[in-house]
């Protein structure tokens, strides 16, 4: 019915930047809210940042004043700009959205992730 797609993850150095993008398509009649989890390796799957339909966003405490998440609503694509990468960034990325879908119900999809590694 819908598919998430993350794209723009890589490998760089400490203290680098990446921009990560998640795009939707499907089934969609519109999109509530959108986030990014990471995981890394050996450790479970961690909320990073949450934005509403109407841009109010929130974040963990670990990634405040370094990351930021947007969306562009026409596009039904959610973004993650991240600055002053740290080794314990790394993991995989993933993407969700809470869907409406055409025929009006509501469901949660998420991606297959991205891979993020910060190393020197």
């Amino acid at each position: 019915q819908v598919q998430l797609v993350e794209s723009g993850g890589g490998l760089v150095q400490p203290g680098g930047s990446l921009r990560l993008s998640c795009a939707a398509s499907g089934s969609i009649f519109n999109i509530n809210s959108m986030g990014w989890y990471h995981q890394a390796p050996g450790k479970e799957r961690e909320l990073v940042a949450t934005i509403s339909s109407g841009g109010s966003t929130n974040y963990a405490d670990s990634v405040k004043d370094r990351f930021t998440i947007s969306r562009d609503n026409a596009k039904n694509t959610v973004f993650l700009q991240m600055n002053s990468l740290k080794p314990e960034d790394t993991g995989v990325y993933y993407c969700n959205a809470n869907v409406i879908l055409t025929s009006r119900a509501t469901h949660i999809f998420g991606g297959q992730g991205t891979q993020v590694t910060v190393s020197s």
